[in-house]
């Protein structure tokens, strides 16, 4: 068994894992996942108590319990890079011995459920409904690094939107967790979605830059093959869902509707939204399986 070297698992002084400054013990293994920092706190003002707070960059983290439910909630800050960070960390807290440096024998396998805001790539998703991912497909380049195993349906749809947006690297595409999409998402449009390293030229926008792709968003939502279609992007959910296969740990990401690109219309109550999808997770969690 190899042993992880300085150089490759960073802790700092304490023995924390480096970016997250966590120690064993102080995240529950179910996690809500957020990309805004100051969601955190928006989510554990329902908890019955909060037992731990820390934080680092963007990485804020509280743990505590829901309904006697034990809960951490941690923040990524925005794109698949800080996923990375996040996934990889949260992994070898429960899963490599720090001190000895070294992989557990037993592997534990963490819940995380990504609570985000999204974009609609179909008029039929109204604003202010809630998204859950079926699938999600990477128009990032992280996966170029890692050996992700696809389904032919996945791997397909890679070389389909590769041509047909004519890029020079392939998009992945992963399947979230089964279960968690049949205990979670009662009533919640389920579609799967695309997940963009930027928020301005790689969804469509142009501000001031002209713009490699000007009909991508009409590219995106006219897609479909074998009854797969595209219905909402943001910046982080293909990433969970790669690195999370890759873990082996289960992984939804849930989504408030707050622009529709097709209709080009933006929430009225956006917080509300976020605060109604917040307290159904929650909910939900608590009769989990």
């Amino acid at each position: 068994m190899n042993v992880f070297t300085r150089d490759q698992l960073i802790l700092n002084q304490q023995g924390a894992v480096y970016h997250l400054n966590l120690l064993p013990g102080q995240v529950a293994d179910t996690i809500i996942v957020v990309g805004d920092p100051e969601r955190v706190p928006k989510v554990t003002q329902y908890f019955d108590e909060v037992t731990f707070k820390t934080q680092k960059r963007e990485f804020v983290t509280h743990t505590g319990t829901y309904k006697g439910k034990p809960l951490s909630v941690i923040s990524s800050g925005i794109g698949t890079g800080n996923v990375e960070i996040l996934l990889l960390e949260l992994d070898a807290l429960f899963n490599i011995d720090l001190e000895k440096r070294l992989p557990k024998e037993k592997r534990q396998v963490l819940q995380l459920i990504r609570i985000g805001t999204s974009g609609a790539l179909q008029a039929a998703a109204s604003i202010d409904s809630f998204v859950a991912s079926q699938y999600a497909v990477g128009l990032d380049t992280l996966m170029s690094f890692y050996d992700l195993p696809q389904t032919p349906l996945e791997a397909s749809t890679g070389e389909n939107l590769q041509t047909l947006l004519s890029l020079p690297f392939r998009p992945y595409c992963v399947m979230g967790s089964e279960h968690l999409l049949t205990q979670l998402t009662t009533d919640m449009i389920i579609g799967n979605t695309v997940t963009t390293p930027g928020f301005y030229a790689p969804q469509g926008r142009q501000l001031q830059l002209a713009i490699k792709y000007p009909d991508l968003v009409e590219q995106l939502s006219s897609y479909e093959a074998q009854d797969f279609w595209l219905m909402n992007f943001e910046m982080e959910t293909a990433g969970y869902y790669a690195l999370c296969r890759l873990l082996g740990h289960e992984i939804l990401s849930v989504s408030a509707i707050l622009a529709n690109r097709i209709t080009a219309a933006f929430s009225q109550q956006a917080e509300a939204t976020v605060d109604r999808l917040i307290r159904t997770v929650l909910e939900r969690l608590v009769a989990l399986k």
